[in-house]
């Protein structure tokens, strides 16, 4: 498709969407230029929650919304050397449905069909909110938000390279970064100090009956050396399954890890080879 031939898109950068203990959080805003309700993707990016940026959906966010999807994606708090973020950085994904959800009127949003999406330490935050964001565990996080009292439940989830088992990653990274393990640097501990959090943060501890009206599509390379696709992807599409979900996959043969921000339209790109199936998964499920 030429420039010339794709639909217009409205853009709108660095919407602050929640403010917690002083910080001010912030999302960029992709809408197709036509009249909506629109169906919402809420963007979550990687970098083993110390570090990445809203750019990886750079080009996520016009392709979609030339076609008919809008995309919210956010930043949101991260790790440094003796400060976690867990749940801070769920509360923070939380707030960012919420919003969205609570302006949806304003922005031409379809309150009823929104979608998560997070790649790597991203799609931890993303599978945990849409599966347990309305949980005890999460759901009192900031009560003065504008938007506290609005549900986080969502249609559809969508995980790139993710990690949904905490302790899995966290015996991974022992082998590669032993003096600075950024699964303990995120959740404030290691598991020989607190088990359960370790266990109350990994989304497969979530992937339960109960929570098994949200679609999901899960996508991964084989050749990943930073997220183990076996102990990850696998065991969580497997617990997804046994609990009743509808899940599919896109697995990308001999991709690596940190593909997703590749150019869409780059010939043989993994990008290129995710986006048809991606959209027919959205057109049937969102």
């Amino acid at each position: 498709m030429s420039d010339t031939a794709k639909p217009k898109t409205e853009f709108r950068q660095n919407i602050v969407y929640a403010s917690h203990d002083g910080v001010e959080l912030k999302g960029d805003l992709y809408l197709p230029a036509r009249a909506g309700p629109f169906p919402l993707l809420i963007n979550v990016h990687g970098g083993y929650w110390r570090r990445g940026a809203r750019e990886t959906y750079q080009y996520w966010g016009p392709y979609l919304a030339q076609r008919g999807y809008a995309g919210f994606t956010i930043s949101y708090r991260l790790t440094k050397p003796g400060r976690k973020t867990y749940p801070e950085a769920v509360h923070d994904v939380r707030a960012a449905v919420q919003f969205m959800r609570g302006r949806a009127n304003e922005f031409g949003l379809d309150p009823d069909r929104f979608a998560l999406w997070g790649n790597s330490a991203g799609a931890q935050l993303a599978a945990l909110v849409a599966l347990a964001g309305d949980s005890p565990l999460f759901a009192a996080g900031y009560p003065n938000d504008p938007h506290a009292g609005v549900s986080t439940g969502v249609k559809v989830l969508l995980g790139t390279y993710g990690i949904y088992d905490l302790l899995g990653q966290w015996r991974q990274a022992q082998i590669g970064t032993p003096g600075d393990n950024l699964v303990e640097s995120y959740l404030g501990c290691s598991p020989m100090q607190d088990r359960r959090r370790y266990f109350e943060a990994s989304p497969i501890s979530h992937a339960i009956i109960d929570n098994n009206k949200t679609a999901v599509f899960l996508s991964w390379g084989t050749e990943d050396d930073v997220v183990d696709h076996r102990a990850q992807s696998l065991e969580f599409l497997l617990a997804l399954k046994q609990a009743g979900f509808n899940a599919r996959t896109c697995v990308m043969h001999g991709a690596p890890h940190y593909w997703l921000s590749d150019p869409i339209e780059e010939p043989d790109s993994h990008t290129s080879f995710l986006a048809p199936r991606l959209l027919r998964f959205l057109a049937e499920r969102l």
